[in-house]
């Protein structure tokens, strides 16, 4: 009986790891077909290997130029929203502040409200600043969306946090930020390791906020660089799986060599 409830439990995450996977090997098969081939059998695997397509697609979708701006964006961007993250997150979590709830309520409109109903006023707003135009009307947008996300992310976590091991570092003489800086972010490396992760993953991908705040082709992100396979009347489907193939390769990249980073802080006791 035991054998046979661990056979089924093997199998039904076998199934699961099959239906995460097969999106990803759908994409990777269509990038290395030609177009022809994906109309006449979408999910087949393809006859003959086009490796070529991945070249012709950094090439038109000119990734070459648009690779370093992304670069640019997820360096600022990220860090940004990490750091002013787990600062509100830690001030909301674990101190009880005047206005606490309100502040955190102002947090939560920015998840629960879409873009697309703020990106007219924000457009004022940045060319009001006088950054329309430039990286700084990219980024600054960009850190200001992620906040929502990242503080609503990190409170929850400090929140989870024993508080007996910071009250002992308080009792010991540890000022607040030798608590913030030396106790509370080492327990806090799953959070911070999982918001950098998705946060790279938004910025890497973001689309919107590059083409309406940037205003510049010399500004755009390697995820507008797709827009070059999708013409009046056609659709190149090959290369469009090509491109996002390449531009998803940095974003699993990522993932992979954080994996074993998030496990270990995951299953790390609070008196390691």
């Amino acid at each position: 009986m035991t054998i046979t409830v661990k056979t089924a439990r093997y199998l039904i995450l076998l199934l699961f790891a099959l239906l995460f996977v097969m999106p990803f090997l759908w994409i990777w098969f269509s990038a290395l077909k030609s177009t022809a081939e994906i109309n006449q059998d979408p999910f087949g695997v393809p006859a003959t290997l086009h490796w070529e397509n991945l070249a012709e697609a950094w090439t038109t979708g000119r990734f070459g130029s648009y690779i370093g701006n992304s670069v640019l964006y997820a360096a600022f961007v990220v860090p940004l929203v990490t750091a002013f993250s787990c600062l509100a997150g830690y001030a909301l979590g674990t101190r009880r502040l005047p206005g606490e709830r309100l502040i955190f309520g102002a947090f939560l409109l920015g998840i629960m409200i879409p873009f697309q109903s703020i990106m007219i006023p924000q457009y004022y707003l940045v060319r009001d600043l006088g950054i329309l135009g430039t990286y700084w009307g990219v980024i600054v947008p960009s850190v200001a969306l992620g906040l929502a996300f990242g503080v609503f992310l990190m409170r929850a976590f400090f929140r989870g946090l024993p508080e007996e091991i910071s009250n002992a570092a308080r009792i010991d003489g540890a000022t607040e930020w030798r608590v913030f800086t030396r106790i509370i972010l080492p327990l806090a490396r799953p959070g911070i390791i999982t918001l950098v992760v998705l946060q790279f993953m938004f910025t890497w991908n973001m689309f919107l906020i590059p083409l309406l705040y940037g205003q510049d082709e010399g500004l755009r992100p390697i995820s507008t660089g797709i827009m070059f396979f999708v013409g009046e009347y056609s659709v190149d489907r090959s290369m469009i799986a090509a491109g996002v193939t390449l531009a998803s390769i940095p974003i699993i990249a990522l993932y992979l060599l954080l994996q074993r980073h998030f496990i270990q802080g995951m299953t790390a006791g609070a008196l390691k």
